[in-house]
């Protein structure tokens, strides 16, 4: 932020509050502590279209007292409460920035590392936008569509055949569902209450190790997944 934007800040705090109305009062007072606010807000931006953010509505903010905060009760607003505030703007930008390649030669390592440095400190102090990947959109292609219908799973019979000496229980539940039965694991057990996809659960083991696993479901969710299906259990 620079001087000029520090004194509209002050400025604007001063309408607010008649502590920094007195601070700003005296000519000296006044250019120290907008040239201290100009050192302590170095990469805060006064706006920034790209990160959603303006110094004005945040110091606003602060005297609002929003979620229940009263500093404003008890001090005036200070650098520090801007640099929180701008935090969650900054982080917001850089998880959405993808850090593109710079276009100097990567073997340059010096220039290749300086021009990612500047393209990162423009975006996270606002001065430029976010590089984005656009979405994949669409679905897949009509042709795998119509692949995936015919054989049932993205994985093919024989190499599912060959899976299930490495995952016995998948293999128990995918021969169930294949001979027309209901899958217990596909509801949450009412009686031990555990979720989706996740075994039954039996009493509680010695010295806190928790509950023990079911190798076979409680009844009342083997009945729960034929209701649903609409077979008799």
């Amino acid at each position: 932020m620079q001087h000029a934007h520090v004194a509209a800040l002050l400025n604007f705090a001063a309408t607010l509050d008649s502590r920094v109305r007195r601070v700003m009062a005296s000519p000296e007072q006044s250019a120290a502590t907008i040239r201290t606010w100009t050192q302590a807000l170095d990469g805060i931006p006064a706006e920034s279209e790209a990160a959603g953010w303006d110094a004005g509505r945040a110091v606003r903010r602060y005297y609002e007292q929003r979620n229940g905060d009263r500093s404003a009760q008890f001090r005036p607003i200070e650098p520090h409460d801007l640099l929180a505030a701008f935090a969650p703007h900054r982080a917001e930008l850089m998880n959405r920035h993808t850090d593109p390649a710079p276009a100097v030669d990567p073997d340059h390592v010096g220039a290749y590392l300086a021009e990612l440095r500047t393209s990162r400190t423009a975006v996270a102090t606002g001065q430029a936008a976010p590089v984005e990947h656009p979405q994949l959109t669409g679905g897949p292609h009509p042709a795998i569509e119509a692949r995936l219908a015919a054989i049932g799973s993205p994985i093919p019979p024989a190499v599912r055949q060959q899976l299930a000496a490495y995952r016995p229980t998948k293999a128990r539940r995918e021969a169930t569902v294949a001979a027309g039965q209901p899958d217990p694991l596909s509801v949450p057990c009412p009686w031990c209450h555990a979720e989706w996809e996740q075994p039954c659960r039996g009493g509680w083991r010695p010295n806190g190790k928790g509950r023990r696993t079911k190798t076979t479901p409680h009844d009342s969710r083997t009945e729960l997944a034929a209701n649903r299906q609409g077979v008799a259990a």
